[in-house]
């Protein structure tokens, strides 16, 4: 931990980092009357994440900061969202969590969440084939996109940080389009080349809805579980 880390920090405040607002929407209604919570939208992949999460703790915790000017550092950093199950034994909406911190480990294991290995990964796994090929070569049970930037800049500051996602595809499902190819070149999703995909293939339409549904119970079940860890 760097000198003076500690009590530069908000005691007790805890910043829950997620990709994209879908997946904290759940957790934002729980959280929307409690204090001791920041949410911070970090965007698509490493790069996103990285620029973002050094940016909000360069300006402290809702620009706080300590007694000797410096920002005040969150307690804890959650890096949380949706995640691709590498491991066929997992199921949709099982959440899992990976940290080198032991102390927030036995925090988690209490709350019933599942470790797991977790892959960082530059691109969405979206078929069968490309998830068994990760599992094979990785042996992670889990991939996403955010998480190793978020934990490398936790470990500069002294900050204690965990993986905590939840399955919103399986190891055993394709995903209906590949949002690969739908990106922008900051990897976050295109509208419009969303739209022409759907214009080339309107077949897709029931699987995309489906897959809607699924990462709406994916985004409920973990606002469920984080609620558990950050207030038990």
């Amino acid at each position: 931990m760097k000198a003076g880390a500690e009590n530069q920090r908000a005691k007790g405040d805890t910043l829950v980092c997620f990709a994209l607002k879908e997946e904290a929407r759940p957790f934002l209604k729980i959280v929307a009357e409690k204090s001791g919570v920041s949410i911070l939208i970090v965007g698509i992949g490493r790069l996103n994440a990285e620029k973002s999460i050094r940016e909000f703790l360069a300006g402290g915790a809702a620009g706080q900061t300590s007694p000797s000017g410096k920002p005040r550092l969150p307690a804890l950093v959650l890096t949380c969202g949706f995640a691709g199950g590498l491991n066929p034994e997992l199921k949709l909406g099982d959440v899992l969590f990976e940290t080198a911190d032991e102390d927030l480990r036995v925090r988690l294991l209490s709350a019933k969440v599942k470790p797991a290995v977790f892959f960082c990964s530059d691109r969405i796994a979206t078929t069968v084939a490309e998830k068994q090929t990760l599992r094979g070569q990785t042996g992670a049970d889990v991939v996403e996109m955010e998480s190793a930037a978020i934990h490398a800049v936790c470990r500069e500051h002294g900050i204690p940080c965990a993986t905590v996602r939840v399955i919103s595809d399986t190891a055993g499902e394709d995903l209906p389009l590949d949002f690969n190819e739908l990106a922008k070149p900051d990897k976050n999703l295109d509208s419009r080349k969303l739209f022409f995909a759907i214009a080339r293939s309107p077949g897709k339409i029931g699987a995309l809805m489906e897959l809607q549904k699924k990462t709406s119970f994916a985004a409920r079940q973990l606002a469920a579980v984080l609620a558990r860890v950050i207030y038990q």
